[in-house]
């Protein structure tokens, strides 16, 4: 009888082990699936785009990439002031949101708050990340710019001698692009850095705390360094993403193809070209918007690969 049940109990075991074993092969193959269906996809949409884009390419070559004329009446394309506004736009919000971001997740990560007031504010800063990009453009036509064209007219008045701020501020341009942009990624750099501030063990700051180190020397010495590859991965996602903003930066910053050094003058940006001409557009005009687009991919791929690198070299320091 005992041999019986041991030998049951055995075969059990032994099913319940190729279960198992079946079930894990079977999660890791269909990892896989997924994995090379994303990859799958993304190649998709580089070939499909440079299909599309491949009669402006054979026409302009990279000359494409440094001329500054967007002229359909005589199929004359560029996307030189596009490519800039694109990169300047998303650095001032950069520069903007980054501090604020980090700062805020600092305050929400460090029990600053008392806990109902943290649980709120959380809320609150994730609330922004779900506006509609068109809500923030008409806020921005109406709030924003008003405000900003005032702040403008002060800075060009006791600064204008410096080529940032030799424009006088009119309307739309390139400040109040960026400034949308950085209230549009601050919820995401606050979010993921958070998250790498909360991941950090608690007996680091008891350590740091225990050799004397102040609260403020413990999050600026300790904490931050850290969690900094988290930092920098919310830092170059949310680069990613303001670069690829359309309709907020379409209302704010000007739509106009040429390139000012005034980040009070009226710009333009890739995403912006391509909101605003691509229904309008045919023959090789569509062309030289796929082209544009492919340059948008590639900018925003080189962001991503150089995110990757950062948080590499960032985790062996």
């Amino acid at each position: 009888m005992t041999t019986n049940f041991s030998s049951l109990q055995s075969a059990n075991i032994k099913s319940r082990s190729d279960l198992r074993n079946s079930l894990d092969r079977g999660f890791i193959w269909l990892t896989r699936i997924f994995s090379l269906g994303v990859a799958a996809t993304l190649l998709w949409i580089a070939m499909q785009v440079t299909i599309e884009a491949w009669p402006a390419i054979q026409k302009y070559g990279v000359g494409f990439l440094i001329n500054s004329a967007w002229n359909p009446v005589i199929d004359d394309y560029g996307v030189l002031p596009q490519i800039y506004g694109t990169i300047v736009s998303s650095l001032i919000g950069l520069l903007i949101a980054v501090p604020i971001g980090v700062g805020t997740a600092v305050l929400l990560s460090e029990n600053f708050l008392p806990t109902q007031v943290r649980v709120v504010t959380v809320f609150l800063v994730e609330l922004l990340a779900a506006i509609p990009s068109v809500v923030y453009g008409i806020w921005g036509i109406f709030v924003l710019i008003p405000i900003l064209n005032e702040v403008g007219k002060w800075i060009h008045t006791y600064f204008g001698w410096i080529p940032f701020f030799s424009t006088t501020p009119t309307g739309p341009s390139m400040f109040p692009a960026g400034v949308i942009l950085a209230i549009m990624i601050v919820p995401i750099i606050t979010a993921i850095s958070r998250d790498a501030l909360i991941s950090i063990p608690s007996s680091l700051r008891q350590a740091s705390m225990g050799l004397g180190a102040t609260r403020w020397e413990t999050i600026l010495q300790v904490i931050i360094p850290s969690a900094i590859s988290g930092i920098v991965s919310a830092i170059m996602l949310a680069l990613g993403r303001a670069m690829g903003e359309t309709m907020a930066v379409t209302m704010l910053i000007g739509n106009a193809n040429n390139i000012n050094i005034s980040i009070f003058a009226p710009a333009n940006t890739i995403a912006s070209l391509l909101a605003n001409q691509f229904a309008e557009a045919g023959g090789l005009q569509i062309a030289s918007l796929m082209y544009a687009g492919l340059v948008l991919f590639f900018i925003t791929l080189v962001v991503n690969i150089m995110a990757e690198l950062i948080v590499l070299r960032v985790k062996r320091i």
